[in-house]
């Protein structure tokens, strides 16, 4: 097969959507099928694959990570795109590549189907402070329902998503494929050099918070577990690896909470070079975001054999077992403090939570499953395309 990818963001824009994206067209590649992706450019510069073409792009002024394609330039590339050239368009994003591929696909005739990757329900409002909360969420449940009937069919990462799409009146059928753990998520990493460049005691308990540093992933909760966990006499230290909007309020949060000495901020970590480093040197990961459609960074923690205490809400829900690599915890800070602080006491337990923690991975999260799956609704797609077109005698 060859297909389109369209997405509104990418590397080196560090997020959940990037990743599944580059994890699906490497094992794509792998299975002899072939991907071209379209994402915007951004001011840095860097040396893309050559399945990637860029789009020049402007910012936008309420989220300055993301970039907005200009839309002359956009049109321009999909006018070059052939009928014939593609099987299938596969969107990742509801911005203006939904609109752009949807179109493309009607053009050509051929299936249309994306992927929603972010629970925009409760994401809406951080970015349009403006806006009453209660109508952020109101917009984004009527726009995500109009937009999801426009394609032959959706994906979701987990079955909690699928099931928040039924709820907002969503019609078009839905699968659920969840993004999994590449061969190199499980490359041994060497922790111990990690600490020694970050001045890291061998023996200082370490816990861990990778990802966006977004107000969305309630990483204000994990500074206040902190200071409970102070009070219980751990002076752990909590790394916070990832940029974002949110950076500024976290730093001004920990010195409220007289945190500075026992938070290290270290910004984005390279994936090819530190970030498995990073998650091997942690004792444990933490985790407390509300509105993940999957959560990768939780598999990626427990792949490198690090355990997790997270909340376990709507994506993570679908990854998170008790005792299979994890602690399950709830939003409260003490509970989810004393979960930490047991953990970090018994070394036995640490220890047997890390090795199921790299089984349950392996077993059940890797990227050539979930690839194979994907595999197989592209080619039921296709096939009820042309049962379609013969029924109509088109």
């Amino acid at each position: 097969m060859r297909i389109l990818y369209l997405s509104d963001v990418y590397f080196p824009r560090v997020n959940g959507v990037s990743t599944s994206i580059h994890t699906f067209v490497q094992q794509l590649n792998i299975l002899d099928h072939e991907v071209d992706l379209i994402a915007p450019s951004y001011d840095e510069s860097i040396e893309d694959e050559a399945w990637v073409s860029r789009i020049p792009s402007r910012k936008l002024f309420f989220d300055p990570e993301d970039r907005l394609m200009k839309y002359g330039d956009a049109v321009d590339q999909m006018l070059k795109i052939r009928k014939g050239q593609y099987d299938l368009v596969h969107i990742h994003t509801p911005f203006a590549v939904h609109y752009l591929g949807r179109k493309l696909a009607k053009h050509h005739g051929i299936p249309c189907v994306e992927t929603y990757h972010t629970f925009f329900e409760d994401y809406l409002h951080h970015y349009l402070p403006l806006i009453p909360k209660g109508v952020a969420r109101s917009i984004a449940k009527s726009v995500s329902r109009r937009q999801c009937d426009e394609v032959d069919a959706i994906i979701t990462p987990s079955q909690p998503m699928l099931e928040v799409l039924r709820s907002y009146g969503v019609e078009t059928p839905i699968e659920v494929i969840p993004t999994g753990m590449d061969a190199e998520s499980f490359a041994d990493a060497d922790g111990e050099a990690f600490r020694r460049k970050y001045q890291i005691p061998p023996d200082k308990a370490v816990l861990l918070y990778v990802g966006r540093l977004a107000f969305e992933k309630n990483i204000d909760f994990l500074l206040r577990m902190k200071t409970e966990l102070l009070a219980m006499h751990s002076d752990a230290l909590l790394i916070i690896a990832g940029e974002g909007p949110a950076e500024e309020s976290l730093r001004q949060s920990v010195a409220q909470l007289n945190l500075q000495n026992t938070v290290m901020f270290l910004g984005n970590l390279d994936r090819a070079t530190e970030l498995r480093a990073c998650y091997k040197a942690a004792d444990i990961f933490v985790f407390a975001s509300k509105s993940e459609t999957q959560g990768l960074v939780l598999l990626e923690a427990m792949a490198q054999g690090t355990p997790v205490v997270a909340i376990a809400e709507l994506g993570t829900k679908s990854i998170l077992i008790e005792g299979e690599g994890a602690l399950i915890a709830p939003e409260n800070e003490t509970c989810f403090a004393e979960k930490v602080y047991r953990l970090l006491m018994d070394k036995r337990l640490r220890q047997e939570l890390s090795a199921r923690a790299v089984d349950y991975t392996r077993k059940h999260w890797t990227a050539q499953v979930h690839t194979l799956r994907l595999v197989r609704f592209y080619q039921s797609l296709l096939a009820s395309e042309r049962d379609g077109q013969e029924k109509t005698g088109s």
